[in-house]
């Protein structure tokens, strides 16, 4: 986690620290002038003031500690579904690699390709010659029945896209088809 992350998540419980803090002041404050019944010198000079401010601070307080406690458990379920959805994007990638029968070079190439990477890019990070690289790109759009890289994309696309709408229909799944 870079720092600036555990800022952007520690500077709420800083702020809720800074409350508690005035909030015990102000009832230390109170309670000594009714345990002991001295009247000190207060720093606002009005009792009712005083009463008003804490129970503010106190209700701000708790307030604060329940929107703190939504937003990072929001902040949790968001990033447990970004992990999910990786998850499941690597495994469809996976399944359509393994029902095409690619090679693991092809496989290697194709995740390249749908990163973007140009033909001498692939080539470069696989240390091997660009005709080996456009050779098994062939053999992987041959493969998947698409007629280049934009239709190979689109086929994951349209599986994250559509592929997830599924209904249940007398306790067998049918997928939706996709608009047109």
């Amino acid at each position: 986690m870079s720092p600036f992350n555990h800022w952007k998540t520690a500077w709420p419980w800083l702020l809720i620290g800074l409350q508690s803090i005035c909030v015990l002041v102000l009832v230390f404050e109170e309670f000594s002038d009714l345990l002991w019944g001295e009247q000190t010198t207060s720093l606002i000079g009005n009792e009712v003031l005083e009463n008003l401010v804490i129970v503010v601070l106190v209700v701000s307080l708790i307030a604060s500690a329940f929107e703190v406690r939504r937003v990072m458990t929001r902040q949790k379920r968001l990033e447990q579904q970004v992990k999910a959805a990786s998850g499941a994007f690597a495994n469809l990638l996976e399944e359509h690699f393994d029902s095409w029968g690619l090679t693991p070079s092809e496989g290697d190439v194709a995740l390249l390709a749908l990163k973007g990477f140009s033909i001498a890019e692939m080539a470069s990070v696989r240390k091997t010659a660009e005709g080996t690289v456009k050779a098994q790109c062939n053999a992987i759009y041959r493969k998947a029945g698409v007629s280049g890289r934009t239709q190979l994309l689109s086929l994951f696309i349209d599986e994250l896209l559509y592929g997830a709408l599924v209904e249940q229909t007398g306790g067998e799944r049918s997928r939706l088809a996709a608009p047109s």
